[in-house]
């Protein structure tokens, strides 16, 4: 038996079903798992002092592309819009091979890292050169992230009427197949699981109404989830209207893809209706704020949204159309947003933060994770707010105002992976210097 307890936290935001938050409180693990919660707590295993910080849930990231933090900032995509950027980096992905897209995640998650993140999701939707989603769970285990890798694909070229070049489209009945393979090898079900794996064609615009069926049927007799792009911005609804003769949410409640086993990234343009039946099938949605800003796709209306009882989680979404992936950043973005576009009351920095810790892992079917409670995993980020971030803070717990952007320490399943800022689990300056040398090469 292990034990941690971490002692004397300033705050402890718990985000359980009361939504609870304790001040000068300790939180006891117990061999990866919340022991208890308390005042006074004792153990006769390892003390982390947590005197001038606030302790959170870790953060919950519903949305990524990993393999795109090898092409961050692009000359040619900087400033175009979603299709345009998509035809600038689709020729330089088509020279990815296993060694790039092991690198790029393992970067892209120790980022996540260090923004406070413990759970995350990632979309990885093209496999040139030998490249599997292998790859990116290897360099997940290393890091000692909890991970949630869907197998995507793309399956209509530029030849068929699709969006990507030819080279970068797999046939459906291999992709099938690989799909089959990845779940039979890698899904987990078990709580507390630090692997599960989802289905995930890459759109509507990239594969065939006939694979977005057969993955559907395939994710249910498997019992894995389902995660596609939807409703990105007006070119993603005139396709859907030209191509199909609907919007995307009846094209997706047509071919089986609405649920609580399913989860859409962006939805920036759902209408009303479409939200009406997000919140009836409980049909999950992973915000992308900054990536939507970015590409200029518009504000998503998470307020109306999350107030008619659709679940929403949040993404960084890939890094080549962010281009960061900081996970506290994007909850305070889409607190921004909401306020935007709907006055200053329209999102509280708690709501914001709630959407990036237990609503996140509701949508990727965690409740396990994303909350503080005795018998949940100890997924759990420490914040200083003793720093020049907070000084002068009145609220030190609404994070999101006025905090750091990086943790001072984070447990995953009770394991430290970063102490006092820094990753404790891999080299990082060697990480960065093969990311970059990477990078160098692409560019020639």
């Amino acid at each position: 038996m292990t034990e941690i307890l971490i002692r004397n936290a300033q705050t402890i935001l718990t985000m359980d079903d009361d939504r609870s938050e304790l001040t000068d409180a300790d939180l006891l693990i117990r061999d990866g798992v919340i022991a208890e919660i308390g005042k006074g707590l004792t153990t006769d295993g390892d003390i982390v002092e947590a005197q001038g910080c606030v302790v959170t849930p870790g953060l919950v990231n519903t949305h990524h592309h990993l393999y795109q933090t090898l092409t961050r900032a692009v000359p040619g995509g900087q400033d175009a819009l979603l299709f345009g950027w998509l035809r600038t980096l689709y020729p330089i992905w088509s020279r990815f091979g296993p060694e790039e897209m092991r690198a790029s995640a393992l970067i892209g998650l120790s980022e996540l890292a260090l923004s406070g993140c413990t759970l995350s999701s990632d979309h990885l939707y093209l496999y040139p050169n030998g490249a599997r989603l292998d790859d990116t769970i290897d360099a997940a285990r290393e890091l000692g992230l909890r991970f949630h890798p869907t197998r995507g694909a793309m399956s209509i070229g530029e030849s068929a009427g699709g969006l990507p070049p030819d080279s970068l489209v797999e046939d459906e009945e291999a992709i099938l197949a690989d799909m089959t393979r990845v779940v039979d090898r890698f899904h987990d079900a078990s709580e507390g699981a630090m692997i599960r794996v989802g289905l995930a064609p890459c759109s509507p615009f990239s594969v065939s109404r006939e694979l977005m069926r057969d993955t559907a049927l395939l994710a249910r007799d498997k019992g894995v989830m389902l995660h596609t792009h939807l409703a990105e911005n007006d070119e993603d609804i005139a396709y859907s209207l030209a191509q199909f003769g609907c919007r995307p949410g009846q094209y997706a409640e047509d071919l089986g893809w609405v649920g609580p086993d399913v989860w859409h990234a962006h939805c920036v343009k759902l209408d009303a209706d479409e939200i009406r039946l997000f919140a009836r099938t409980r049909t999950g949605v992973a915000h992308c704020p900054c990536s939507n800003c970015r590409l200029g796709s518009g504000i998503a209306p998470i307020r109306a949204m999350r107030d008619a009882g659709v679940p929403v989680g949040l993404g960084v979404d890939g890094s080549a159309s962010n281009d960061s992936g900081n996970l506290v950043a994007e909850a305070r973005q889409a607190m921004l947003l909401q306020r935007v576009a709907r006055g200053a009351d329209a999102m509280s920095a708690r709501e914001a933060l709630e959407i990036a810790t237990r609503s996140g892992a509701d949508i990727l079917g965690r409740p396990d994770c994303g909350r503080l409670m005795p018998g949940k995993r100890a997924d759990i980020a420490l914040w200083d707010v003793s720093s020049i971030h907070s000084a002068g803070s009145w609220d030190p717990a609404a994070l999101l105002l006025a905090g750091p952007t990086t943790v001072r320490h984070l447990f995953v399943e009770g394991r430290q992976i970063v102490r006092d800022g820094q990753i404790t689990t891999i080299d990082l300056p060697r990480a960065i210097e093969h990311q970059n040398r990477l990078a160098r090469a692409l560019q020639g």
